[in-house]
């Protein structure tokens, strides 16, 4: 039996190729930052990447992710079904101009 290996053409995927990203930041940050990374036997570069990549993850996961057993679900699902109706601060407090619109 023959096999043909498949030659592909197709370019790295973007997620795959290393870049870089630079940054101006002010000499107390960077004391700071690279203080942390001493402290746990990093670089600046890991330790920013490490810091920045778990901010990243909390941030999408907060957006995108709800574990619930069963029973919860149902009552969450329930509660966003049929919200209660607003109470008299909540209807003041969407009155109020943003004080960014002042």
């Amino acid at each position: 039996m023959m096999y043909k290996a498949k030659i592909s053409s197709e370019k790295v995927p973007a997620a795959e190729v290393k870049g870089s990203i630079n940054l101006r930041i002010d000499g107390r940050t960077r004391q700071l930052i690279d203080e942390a990374a001493a402290m746990l036997g990093k670089t600046r570069t890991e330790f920013m990447i490490d810091s920045a990549r778990a901010v990243a993850i909390d941030v999408l996961l907060d957006q995108r992710l709800f574990e619930l057993d069963p029973e919860h679900f149902d009552a969450f699902t329930r509660a966003i079904d049929n919200p209660p109706v607003p109470g008299p601060r909540l209807t003041a407090l969407l009155r109020r101009v943003p004080a960014w619109e002042r």
